[in-house]
């Protein structure tokens, strides 16, 4: 007997239909003969619904309060769908993320695992139940208030407590087929892959794709947890995601390109007339890390040698510009910068790969495809296994199909399907 950890997304349980289709899925995994403990998300929109309405209560809601609030719709999808399965013949339990054990930090609103303490899910399996946790949502290890773990949190607890309880394999369960190689939201002709490697699947996760929760693929790499992605609509093997698949021994050799992600959530701070004197690159960046604002492509100009200075840009999530603004701002006579410019109206491409290491030209072919369809680059970023670019938000979906189409990851096989339409 093996032992299933499958999480199903809002997409998936979005009302009754898809609750109880959900439920004849787990209770066919369980009538298989495996033991299965199940993660759910809230249904459909409902989180954003309870943010609209605690930000009609209030224009800034304590953190506090707000998590207390949002942890309600994964509270109501489990309930009804331990109801579900019921009705099917078979006895599930429900918990909440801190009765499942899940111990946070006391960040609200992004709360990180520090720990998994699955006694009570042990149990109900032990008694021969299908186990249902509350997604999303865990519990202060100091404060003991209620933590939500951020957007996409669900995932990183079903893979948590799939590497708490050694399962088998974690299967999340989306409204798509797979991993793609491009989001098949904007891209229909996206080929869905067989087989990634965690490494891949962390860039892509990391740069936009929305398949997966970055959180969750580290988890899984961390603890040795294979993934499975597949849709709660349909019966397609999905994708499996694997620490090593292309290594020794293997019969698959790494893709020159697995996939492209898209973001359009990031925008750029261009700090104009830096002094080129030591340390000011270090001034700007200690300033934007003290308040707390994650960053992602630097790009520093040559120093104009009449001036004797610079421009130094980067990019960051829109969420965060305001922060990092008055940061910069409060700071420019020290630092003895001239001007910030602010552009939210940015999209980035990443261009991903395990067999970039090893394949000359790809960046060539890429800026090619790209000048091809007349959009011009304003950012560049590489790693090992990733080629990234900055453009204007309006050219990036244009961007995503030359690309694609220039590394002939075009699906010869029909346009891709999305069940739910409206994400995970």
């Amino acid at each position: 007997m093996s032992l299933i950890v499958q999480k199903y997304g809002g997409s998936s349980v979005a009302d009754a239909e898809g609750v109880k289709r959900v439920a004849r899925r787990i209770v066919e995994t369980k009538r298989a003969g495996h033991d299965v403990c199940v993660v759910v998300s809230a249904m459909g929109d409902s989180t954003d619904d309870l943010i609209d309405l605690a930000n009609k209560v209030s224009p800034e809601p304590p953190a506090r309060e707000l998590d207390m609030l949002l942890t309600a719709g994964e509270r109501i999808s489990m309930a009804v769908l331990a109801m579900a399965i019921a009705d099917l013949g078979m006895e599930a339990r429900s918990f909440t993320g801190s009765q499942a054990g899940v111990i946070t930090d006391a960040e609200h609103g992004r709360a990180r695992i520090l720990d998994v303490t699955p006694g009570r899910i042990t149990q109900a399996l032990a008694d021969g139940h299908i186990a249902i946790v509350a997604g999303f949502q865990g519990v202060s290890q100091t404060t003991k208030d209620i933590t939500t773990l951020g957007r996409g949190g669900s995932d990183t607890t079903a893979t948590a407590l799939a590497a708490a309880l050694k399962a088998d394999v974690c299967e999340i369960y989306t409204d798509v087929d797979g991993v793609f190689t491009a989001d098949p939201r904007i891209l229909p002709a996206a080929r869905k892959l067989d087989v990634i490697s965690c490494e891949e699947m962390l860039d892509l996760a990391a740069n936009g794709s929305k398949i997966l929760h970055l959180r969750c693929v580290e988890y899984a790499r961390r603890y040795g947890i294979p993934l499975h992605v597949r849709s709660s609509w349909s019966r397609h093997p999905g994708t499996l995601i694997l620490d090593d698949p292309y290594g020794e021994g293997s019969d698959m050799e790494a893709p020159i390109i697995t996939g492209i992600a898209h973001d359009l959530s990031e925008a750029k701070i261009t700090a104009v007339g830096v002094p080129d004197e030591l340390g000011k690159a270090a001034d700007i960046f200690t300033a934007i890390a003290d308040a707390g604002v994650s960053i992602d492509m630097i790009v520093q100009n040559v120093s104009a040698g009449d001036t004797g200075r610079t421009d130094i840009s980067f990019t960051l999530p829109q969420a965060e510009g305001t922060k990092a603004l008055q940061a910069l701002q409060a700071l420019k006579s020290s630092i003895g910068f001239t001007e910030l410019l602010y552009n939210d109206k940015i999209g980035k491409l990443s261009l991903i790969g395990a067999g970039m290491r090893t394949t000359p030209g790809i960046s060539a072919k890429l800026f090619r495809a790209l000048a091809d369809a007349s959009i011009n680059i304003d950012l560049i970023s590489t790693s090992e296994i990733r080629v990234s670019v900055v453009t204007r938000s309006d050219q990036l979906e244009a961007a995503v199909r030359a690309a694609h189409t220039a590394f002939g990851l075009d699906s010869t096989e029909g346009e891709a399907i999305v069940y739910g339409g409206t994400g995970r």
